[in-house]
């Protein structure tokens, strides 16, 4: 391949698809080496993703341009961190199909790369050079780039990139990522890029590999001093405490509470922020076009819709960027090997930490996190049981369930929220372990993972992993909840019915008054003779907007369902805000401020919302609607039901089939519907 070809800058622009007239660039390393950081090093926040056939594992591309006039642009394929390509695992078989040129992310073939970039960790070799061995076995033109040379430094291990590229018969490139040292001579060294000419063949089997790469490491590594071994024994002191049974078991409790009081108490402040100017934009569009069916849609439907979804973009964001911080410390290595040992027995592994603490977030970035799992089974089992863990959307419900609860007992009502959260973890662990000993059996895959050094993060890797992740979830998410709540909109609003005689009335004598009152103030005032008028207007929308409620698609669906949940008491305005909440639990809120309160309240904890929800009676004008076995078997119900149409749509992106939604969603409601009667019969009866 002519030096020319390979392109050595980034491009400005947008990056484009993997293309057969661009040079394909194939970037392989061990995990934990810093070979996405180089990655994002190079591309900044022009890359792309895209899915290769029948994986759940996502190829990031990038563009870069030639170096040259007339020399041809480049794609960087970013593989997935394996240990061997030749290991019997999802990953390994996705590296060896883009060396053998068969991958096709999008159904677009990437053919042989014309390039391999190898990635190799500075304070680990050894173990990492058999995996540049493996790769020099395919006979392509590759790159050696030795990472971390920063830490390996601090460690006393000097590494003599000439003597090292000589052994190896390729170029060897002494860089660090996280700071930028050294990329550049990356970018040159893919330009002069050749097919490798080791001193000493690589050998065909795994245990003569083991052998070749302590020669190469031996001709091009020097051994730290004595004396540097101090900080080594610093670590293994640190990792004494952190992987203890106990000891290490508090410092975990103690981390994850942290991360979630800087998550719900830092994204709180956006997000009020997100809902101020969504609401703002929703008056501003009625303001603008008056009464009407597109006003309706647009601020009820469309407005109301993008931002039930970006509300919760604070809090995924936030979540995204700790954890990348903790991973890049090291410490979330070691904390998949402690919950190894309890989630071990439900036939988990320790990498389904990760994606179930995701999923208190949000289930969708939760199952997509799911791909890190190596055993396609375990895999499988953590995607169909995250949702179970309570996401954003469930807390406005908890909120006003519990407040309705204990409206004077603030105490128990914490209470009742950590029960609803520990309530949803034991019954994913536990459906987990049902799964495993029946439809997903099998002999599980025991948790192998080399723990990383200890280092410092870096801000700008946690800053594009969440600008990635963010992206990736307006686009997957937001698109679905929108035309979700527009379906919702339309059902809730048609068909038109004409008004109750007592709102008529009512507005009547509004009218009349305001007529004997002359000309109509902007606003009206809070007190006086037109405020009895906006009262009576008020009360009048009340019920109009309760009437139209109960007589559209939605309220006769609530009807139609009310016998379903007649073991549990539940009055058919509930069965509306049940149904709806399907869609997105959040809804659920919103559906009782109009059928139970009447008004279009937005604050679940509201006193007004909860006030009319207390009092509220079913159609014989007596029996109360939120009795207190139906306010705990809904409490429970909403724990554990499946209430989230675009959960379901990314269980069956990554599962593979829709048969795995199915199933989830029957498990889930199920197992909501039994727990939510049984209850309702424990409180009934007590």
């Amino acid at each position: 391949m002519h030096a020319d070809a390979v392109p050595i800058l980034v491009e400005e622009t947008a990056p484009g698809r993997p293309t057969a007239d661009a040079v394909r660039i194939a970037l392989l390393g061990n995990p934990n080496t810093g070979k996405s950081t180089l990655f994002n090093r190079i591309s900044g926040l022009r890359q792309k993703t895209s899915n290769f056939p029948g994986t759940t594992l996502e190829a990031r591309v990038t563009r870069v341009k030639a170096g040259v006039e007339g020399g041809r642009d480049g794609d960087l394929i970013d593989l997935p961190g394996v240990y061997s390509i030749e290991l019997d695992q999802l990953e390994s078989r996705v590296c060896r199909e883009v060396l053998a040129g068969t991958a096709a992310p999008r159904s677009q073939p990437l053919g042989v790369p014309e390039v391999c970039v190898v990635v190799v960790d500075a304070t680990n070799m050894a173990r990492n050079l058999m995996l540049v061995g493996e790769v020099m076995r395919r006979r392509l033109p590759t790159v050696v780039v030795v990472n971390m040379a920063d830490l390996a430094a601090r460690q006393g291990v000097g590494i003599d990139d000439a003597a090292l590229s000589e052994a190896l018969g390729c170029e060897v490139v002494v860089a660090c990522a996280r700071s930028g040292q050294g990329v550049d001579n990356v970018r040159h060294a893919i330009r002069r890029a050749r097919i490798p000419t080791p001193a000493i063949a690589v050998p065909a089997t795994v245990e003569e590999l083991r052998a070749w790469s302590d020669q190469m490491y031996i001709r091009g590594v020097r051994e730290p001093e004595p004396g540097y071994g101090l900080r080594e024994n610093t670590s293994d002191r640190v990792d004494r405490v952190l992987l203890h049974p106990v000891v290490g078991a508090a410092v975990f409790l103690a981390v994850m509470t942290g991360l979630f009081y800087v998550l719900f108490t830092l994204a709180q402040y956006p997000m009020g922020w997100i809902e101020n100017v969504f609401g703002g934009l929703s008056e501003s569009i009625i303001a603008a076009m008056g009464d009407g069916i597109l006003a309706d849609l647009l601020a009820n439907g469309v407005i109301a819709g993008v931002g039930a979804t970006v509300v919760f973009l604070p809090q995924i964001c936030l979540l995204f960027f700790l954890i990348s911080l903790l991973e890049d410390t090291g410490y979330l290595a070691r904390a998949a090997f402690l919950m190894d040992r309890l989630l071990r027995p439900f036939g988990l592994p320790g990498h389904a930490f990760v994606p179930l603490l995701s999923s208190h977030a949000c289930a969708l970035p939760g199952i997509m996190a799911c791909r890190a799992i190596p055993d396609p089974k375990q895999r499988l089992a953590a995607i169909l049981v995250a949702p179970f863990m309570t996401c954003s959307a469930r807390l406005p419900v908890y909120v006003m369930l519990t407040s309705l609860l204990f409206v004077d007992s603030p105490a128990y009502a914490a209470l009742a929220f950590v029960g609803c959260y520990a309530l949803g973890m034991v019954a994913g662990v536990v459906s987990a372990l049902i799964a495993r000993r029946t439809i997903l059996r099998g002999k599980a895959r025991p948790m192998a993972m080399e723990l990383p050094g200890y280092k410092t993060p870096s801000l700008r890797t946690a800053f594009l992993t969440t600008v990635d992740r963010a992206k990736f979830f307006l686009k997957n998410a937001g698109t679905l909840i929108l035309a979700i709540s527009i379906v919702l909109w339309w059902m809730g609003s048609y068909p038109k019915v004409e008004p109750p005689q007592q709102a008529t009335a009512i507005r009547a004598q509004a009218e009349s008054a305001a007529e004997s009152l002359g000309e109509r103030p902007d606003p009206l005032p809070t007190e006086g003779h037109w405020a009895v008028v906006a009262e009576l207007e008020s009360e009048a929308d009340h019920l109009e907007a309760r009437h139209q409620q109960a007589r559209s698609f939605t309220g006769r669906l609530g009807k139609l369902v009310e016998p379903v949940f007649a073991p549990m008491d539940w009055d058919w305005r509930i069965c509306i805000g049940v149904m709806a909440s399907f869609a997105a639990r959040e809804v659920f809120v919103g559906t009782m401020s109009v059928v139970i309160a009447g008004q279009e309240e937005e604050d679940a904890a509201n006193e007004g919302l909860i006030a009319a929800m207390r009092t509220a009676k079913r159609d014989d004008g007596v029996t109360p609607v939120f009795t207190r076995p139906v306010q705990v078997s809904l409490l429970v119900f909403f724990v554990l039901a499946m209430q989230c149409l675009p959960t379901l749509a990314v269980t069956m992106r990554e599962a593979g089939h829709w048969k795995w939604a199915a199933l989830q969603f029957v498990w889930m409601s199920g197992l909501a519907y039994a727990f939510a009667f049984i209850a309702y019969r424990i409180v009934a009866s007590s």
